[in-house]
């Protein structure tokens, strides 16, 4: 996956297991945390929006935030 960041988006962590990479991404300028999960092998990708306060959880644990 490359990186869905640009000068507006910061990357702030990532990690990457088993074809399963997620990226823990800060908008700035509307302040916004987003975590984006891809998944190699089954060709999945999507991007949730979570609360600042959730960030850490929602990035070591995305699926569970996938609803």
């Amino acid at each position: 996956m490359s990186a869905p960041t640009s000068i507006t988006t910061r990357e702030l962590a990532s990690r990457e297991c088993d074809g399963v990479r997620v990226l823990l991404l800060w908008r700035p300028a509307d302040d916004a945390v987003t975590v984006a999960v891809e998944d190699e092998r089954l060709g999945e990708l999507f991007e949730l929006v979570v609360a600042p306060d959730r960030a850490l959880d929602a990035f070591f644990h995305p699926y569970a935030y996938a609803v």
